[in-house]
């Protein structure tokens, strides 16, 4: 999954064919992304950003018509990122035959690998979406339709009949994975943040062991933790 910030033909971006201008566009995109990590939107600084990359204030308004417009690029940018994410999902025939451990472990790790990428763009977003509840909107169709891709492959590695409580199980354990993980976006109130790997197993495992249940998977033994210490 890779995002191509040379692909900066967006809503509220003034349009360029000239690399070099397109290149700049792009290089203030990325570092935009990156500072919002560390920063809230409303403190980050056209200057700050402009002097980031070098670039004048004036060719930052030659590209956006403001600070909303550029704000609203890189969340254009990141539901992209979300949507190759899963279309390489749907177009991966290997999926089919994993067991349900392995699902698990793949979708959490996606999601939150994209979460992390865009870390400071989706608390941004969750910070403003009392005020501007559309700007979240796009991310609320991600997770439909994340949620509509994996449903047929985890109710498959569930076994047996399919029901509408095993449906439902699913809904459910997608709300509580997606859940955790934007508020560890949002409020990062601990003990595992989102750049802990333990929070993905943790989480996966939690995924499985509620499917596992509703499957009426007879109980395994306990999984050694993967990458921690005893």
């Amino acid at each position: 999954m890779t995002l191509e910030w040379t692909d900066v033909d967006l809503p509220g971006v003034t349009p360029s064919r000239q690399k070099r201008s397109r290149a700049t566009t792009a290089a203030l995109l990325r570092a935009g992304a990156e500072m919002l990590k560390s920063r809230s939107l409303d403190d980050l600084s056209i200057e700050d950003l402009c002097a980031e990359v070098e670039a004048t204030v004036g060719a930052f308004y030659s590209r956006f018509d403001s600070k909303d417009a550029y704000f609203s690029a890189l969340l254009t940018l990141a539901a992209r990122d979300g949507e190759t994410m899963l279309a390489a999902m749907a177009g991966n025939r290997d999926l089919r035959d994993l067991e349900l451990r392995g699902l698990c472990d793949l979708l959490v790790g996606q999601i939150a690998g994209w979460m992390r990428k865009h870390e400071g763009v989706l608390r941004a977003a969750l910070q403003r979406s009392d005020a501007k509840p559309a700007r979240w909107s796009p991310f609320k169709a991600l997770a439909q339709q994340t949620a509509a891709r994996a449903e047929p492959l985890l109710l498959k590695a569930m076994g047996g009949v399919r029901s509408a409580a095993k449906t439902r199980a699913i809904g459910f354990g997608l709300q509580v994975m997606l859940g955790t993980l934007v508020n560890a976006v949002l409020n990062d109130p601990g003990p595992l943040s989102l750049r802990d790997k333990e929070l993905v197993e943790r989480l996966s495992d939690c995924l499985r062991l509620m499917l596992e249940a509703e499957a009426g998977t007879p109980p395994r033994a306990a999984k050694k933790p993967r990458g921690r210490k005893r």
